[in-house]
């Protein structure tokens, strides 16, 4: 089977290529010029490399020319308001165009990789001061000022999948959390391990809600090869406070422990002096307002859904951390 990946050159898409190839499959990768090739580094050579972009519709018409499959995992993931117009054309408008292509080109499947931000946050009145708020794949968008613009893409960005749905598209959307895996720690999800490694004192109250990324990858491969279509799923090991996910990376690095915790009302000063500091240097804040608000929140995902479906079992957060730190720790 031939399969094409978009954003491959990415934490899950790279992932997801290893994922296929160890199964002999054929995979076709969607680059730009200038991607960083560099998670592939070992297996850049077994991928059918394709020049083109998900806003460049001739170019996914040409790499979807007698493929199988599509793995959609190309998006722009920020919480800076200078990014939300290309956030908004390549989330949504570049997904729509990949479904668009889709349909046309008589694809067998797509799995549209999104993100738990697209399930919203739940009305205010719901959630019961003191307790946890426990979600699953019935949550549905609610209009809320809490919600991220980024949150925002990709829920119109789903909206388009079932769109193409509606319209005869056999598709599936998996809805990932927090993705820890060997990515590049300057980027993404995987900043988390560098901020540790650099011993910073603080961390914030909240839960962290996780899934290693080789878990991303393998639902993905067994959701594509199955019969399954019209569905969604939340991907989520477990939930975890951040102090307890921050001193688990710190002694899996041998680094010291984060020892100050960063309340809500310390957060919102800090959001408020990163948002000067960045308008003067021109630089990405290292907290947001929607990232600050995001840490404080109680809130679980249910991941029943996808463990009944495949019969899957998530990897435990201790060793997806020490494989991930190992890995980084390698590279330095």
């Amino acid at each position: 089977m031939k399969v094409l990946i978009t954003g491959v050159t990415g934490l899950v898409g790279s992932a997801v290529a290893k994922r296929f190839l160890a199964e002999g499959h054929t995979v076709l990768g969607l680059y730009r010029k200038d991607s960083d090739r560099s998670l592939l580094a070992n297996m850049e050579s077994r991928i059918e490399w394709t020049e083109g972009d998900v806003l460049d519709i001739p170019s996914l018409q040409a790499a979807m020319q007698d493929v199988d499959f599509v793995v959609h995992t190309a998006a722009v993931v920020s919480f800076v308001p200078k990014d939300k117009k290309n956030m908004y054309k390549v989330n949504v408008e570049g997904t729509a165009n990949v479904v668009n292509v889709c349909l046309k080109s008589g694809i067998k499947k797509l799995c549209h990789v999104s993100s738990i931000a697209a399930l919203g946050r739940p009305d205010s009145r719901k959630i019961i001061p003191g307790q946890d708020t426990v979600l699953d794949e019935s949550q549905r968008w609610e209009e809320s000022p809490e919600n991220s613009e980024y949150a925002k893409t990709k829920h119109l960005a789903e909206l388009e999948v079932w769109r193409g749905i509606a319209e005869g598209l056999n598709a599936v959307i998996v809805n990932p959390t927090l993705i820890l895996g060997e990515g590049d720690w300057t980027k993404s999800s995987t900043q988390i391990f560098r901020y540790v490694f650099r011993e910073k004192p603080f961390y914030t109250e909240g839960i962290a809600n996780y899934v290693d990324v080789l878990d991303v990858a393998e639902i993905v491969f067994r959701l594509v090869l199955s019969d399954i279509s019209g569905e969604r799923f939340l991907l989520n090991a477990g939930s975890i406070s951040y102090q307890n996910l921050f001193n688990s990376i710190a002694d899996a690095m041998g680094k010291k422990r984060p020892s100050f915790r960063v309340g809500s009302a310390l957060a919102g000063i800090i959001w408020r002096v990163e948002a000067v500091r960045t308008w003067l240097l021109g630089t990405k804040p290292l907290i947001t307002k929607e990232t600050a608000q995001s840490a404080a929140r109680r809130i679980r995902y249910n991941n029943e859904k996808v463990t009944k479906a495949l019969d899957f079992r998530f990897h435990p957060i201790e060793q997806t951390v020490a494989r991930v730190s190992e890995s980084l720790l390698g590279r330095i």
